[in-house]
């Protein structure tokens, strides 16, 4: 931000993953400014410790969870014409971790959805898609097993769907989604799930896509909005990498495009998604998950010597 001088800054707070709720002060600041944003929190795996994420989104009702997962120039994959957004309802579901032990060995996990909810993020697709020039979103569901819950959602769906008449809507049960993505993924545009789908529909594509990595995203709500990675899975919380300063910094510059232009700073955005785009296609500094052995900082160092 400082080498475009763009007309954005920060107050610094410095959380983990294992820590028991966010601090009191960072939720403050976040409230006040209405923008953050964040780097990857690991949450530990099993243990009485809860999603800090989890927190975050509740907490300021983050309610629609949106990346966008593309091609680019100089990233080899598999397929090409990848250019998909996720988005998921990012407040209920399995996902908000609602479960208890009803007796020892007996666990009971809770998966409530509403029609508000469902309703409020099919919403934020279709609206999404209207005015970013979209023609096809996407519902991803599992209604033929989970014929109540997940049935709420499709209902809520195909009744905003009605309403934008010049957006194609179509239907996908999950599994069969995870197989189209990995073999077809040209064929998606914007996708709205529930909450716990669309995180592996999201890492999903942005492995295909070109790697965790680099795929930015952003929570949003009526009221706040946190930008971070878009997709986590492999190289959040990952040590090793932290000590070595080797973590691939390209998703959070993207991100932080993303939040520019929710600040109403495109050119500033513009400028910086740019200049990501144009070291990742030279393919100089590279760090180790894109074939490299550029650390952080070299990276970070090439993409402010290509703004313009």
């Amino acid at each position: 931000m400082e080498a475009m001088h763009a007309p954005v800054y920060f107050e610094r707070y410095d959380v983990h993953g294992d820590m028991k709720s966010m601090p009191p002060e960072v939720m403050d600041s976040i409230r006040k400014n209405k923008v953050c944003l964040k780097g990857g929190l690991k949450t530990p795996v099993g243990g009485g410790v809860s999603s800090l994420n989890v927190q975050l989104r509740k907490e300021l009702d983050l309610y629609a969870s949106l990346v966008h997962c593309f091609n680019l120039k100089g990233l080899p994959t598999r397929h090409e014409n990848v250019d998909i957004v996720v988005i998921r309802e990012n407040t209920e579901g399995e996902y908000s971790g609602l479960e208890h032990e009803v007796v020892p060995g007996v666990v009971e996990s809770l998966k409530v959805m509403t029609k508000f909810c469902s309703e409020r993020i099919a919403k934020y697709a279709f609206e999404y898609a209207y005015l970013n020039n979209r023609k096809v979103v996407t519902a991803v569901h599992k209604a033929n097993i989970m014929k109540l819950a997940d049935g709420l959602f499709l209902e809520s769906c195909r009744e905003v769907a009605s309403k934008y008449p010049g957006i194609k809507y179509n239907e996908i049960i999950v599994d069969n989604c995870c197989m189209q993505l990995v073999s077809k993924p040209e064929q998606f545009d914007v996708m709205v799930t529930p909450n716990l789908y669309g995180n592996l529909v999201a890492n999903t594509a942005a492995g295909i896509a070109g790697g965790t990595g680099v795929m930015p995203g952003g929570n949003v709500g009526a009221d706040h909005a946190v930008f971070e990675q878009g997709a986590s899975a492999g190289n959040v919380g990952n040590e090793k990498i932290l000590e070595q300063k080797k973590a691939n910094p390209v998703a959070l510059f993207l991100s932080s495009a993303m939040m520019l232009r929710h600040l109403q700073f495109p050119s500033f955005a513009d400028r910086l998604e740019t200049s990501v785009k144009r070291v990742i296609a030279e393919g100089k500094y590279m760090t180790k998950d894109l074939g490299g052995v550029s650390t952080t900082q070299e990276v970070t160092d090439a993409v402010i010597a290509n703004l313009k």
